[in-house]
């Protein structure tokens, strides 16, 4: 089988043995999930529950006032009781409202009413009926995705029905099955393909029949190329019309960002400030598929989260599938053991685009991919110097932006210099501040450029919506006799 890849990238120490071909464990039940209410990209949610209340795995908890497009719902990873509603630290540093709910029965009487295999198995789960997504119309296809709360698990948390639903101007003839996993330490997506192929496949078919495209590419680096065989083997018995194939990549970072899978596996480019729909090509990642799949023939809401725990301070490395809004200081040492003197960076997410937090004791999200546990000869805390204008951060971007001139504009207050540069097209693969011998943050820079664009874009929106405001209150007519009336 022929490999591609995309110009420029990253070699990296892959760092996966550690859980490369491990199965994922199921955690003991946690006696409590710390559940945030906004865990998309999108229009905010509010509680739909108070403390007190009994909550049923599987049961919507959080949704928006007035559900809209780019809202997504939030469902309860357990049955028991919600203790309490408040602010909790969450893995993108920002402090959100979170729904805490404690096991009704702690010493266990109960557990049996809410295993975590993702199975409705008692009266005390609330999950959707089972919809055929062969015959209902794709309208309630996309209806069910948004009921079951599911997003992009690759990391951006984006909305999959909004994404399976492009308009009808964006023409779109290929489906990419995202598993190229090129993060360092993370191995969840390979023990997705290895332990659920048929029901990746019948995500894939389900893509395929609500955007009535009927090629599929699942994608995946050549470190993985022991799986081919065996999802080969699938594809051959499964019965879906079209054509699934699989695509190989080189290992090398970032294969698995959506515009450089789009360029390797099909040599065309996503424009500068496009999606990848602009490109004819949907992006979604193996495990976003799986939840798919499984929310039609179980009804199951985004409820559990595959990831890779690792690092060295992590004394049983291994991939697992916990409730969202699991704490890992909640799980017992004999199965997830922190080497606490050796910790000294605690990551959500890969080593190259996950976030550093202050905390181990932050709730798992449905975008957490993992979580690392560094020692101190695996994170650099080098001081920042000064740029020596090296270009190698131009030689190493993906892109082929220029990260030098970017944090040049940034520094100097010109934001609409750095978004000339290319700041919006930036995908913060980290490989700039990686490759940097002054060792500047450029994608931190490059993230709060973007966040101080957010900010002004919504104060112009504000301003503007002022104006119409005044100007409409301005050409209301008088009442009725020219004025105030005297008694």
């Amino acid at each position: 089988m022929a490999v591609s890849t995309f110009k420029r990238g990253l070699r990296l120490n892959t760092r996966k043995h550690a859980t490369e071909g491990k199965p994922v464990e199921m955690v003991p039940e946690p006696r409590q999930v710390v559940i945030p209410i906004n865990q998309h990209f999108g229009a905010p949610n509010q509680a739909l529950v108070k403390a007190g209340d009994k909550v049923r795995r599987g049961q919507k908890i959080a949704d928006a006032v007035t559900p809209g497009p780019m809202t997504v719902p939030v469902h309860a990873s357990i049955t028991g009781i919600v203790k309490k509603i408040e602010v909790r630290t969450q893995p993108n540093n920002t402090n959100g409202l979170c729904i805490i709910i404690e096991k009704e029965h702690p010493s266990g009487e109960n557990n049996d009413a809410v295993s975590t295999t993702g199975n409705p198995v008692s009266d005390d789960t609330d999950f959707l009926p089972p919809l055929d997504p062969f015959i209902c119309t794709k309208e309630e296809a996309l209806t069910r995705i948004r009921d079951a709360g599911i997003t992009g698990m690759g990391g951006a948390g984006f909305p999959a029905h909004i994404k399976l639903n492009p308009p009808p101007s964006k023409k779109i003839d290929i489906i990419i099955a995202d598993g190229a996993e090129c993060e360092p330490y993370l191995t969840t997506d390979e023990a997705v393909m290895t332990e659920k192929p048929a029901t990746l496949l019948k995500g894939i078919a389900i893509v395929m029949k609500i955007t009535g495209v009927m090629k599929a590419i699942i994608g995946m680096e050549d470190n993985k190329v022991n799986l081919i065989p065996m999802l080969e083997e699938e594809i051959r018995k499964a019965s879906y019309p079209g054509v699934i194939q699989i695509g190989l990549c080189k290992t090398l970072y970032p294969q698995g960002g959506e515009k450089m899978l789009i360029k390797a596996l099909t040599g065309r480019e996503v424009p500068s400030g496009g999606l990848p729909m602009d490109a004819g090509c949907i992006v979604s990642n193996v495990g976003t598929l799986v939840a798919i799949a499984e929310a039609f023939t179980l009804g199951k809401p985004l409820i559990d989260r595959d990831l890779t725990v690792s690092g060295g301070a992590c004394k049983f490395p291994k991939n697992i599938r916990a409730p969202i809004g699991t704490l890992l200081t909640d799980l017992p040492p004999d199965f997830m053991d922190i080497d606490y003197p050796k910790l000294r960076k605690v990551l959500f997410g890969g080593p190259m685009m996950g976030q550093a937090v202050p905390a181990v004791a932050i709730p798992i999200q449905k975008n957490t991919s993992g979580i690392i546990l560094m020692t101190e000869e695996e994170t650099v805390q080098d001081a920042e110097g000064a740029c020596i204008r090296c270009g190698r951060c131009i030689r190493n971007c993906s892109c082929r932006l220029v990260p030098v001139i970017m944090n040049m504009n940034l520094e100097a207050g010109d934001l609409d210099g750095a978004i000339k540069a290319g700041l919006m097209d930036c995908i913060e693969c980290g490989s700039c501040t990686y490759i940097c011998p002054a060792r500047i943050k450029l994608v931190q820079r490059f993230r709060v450029g973007k966040q101080r664009l957010r900010i002004r874009q919504q104060a112009v929106q504000v301003r503007k919506q002022a104006v119409e405001a005044a100007a409409k209150a301005s050409t209301v007519p008088p009442p009725a006799g020219g004025g105030t009336q005297k008694n």
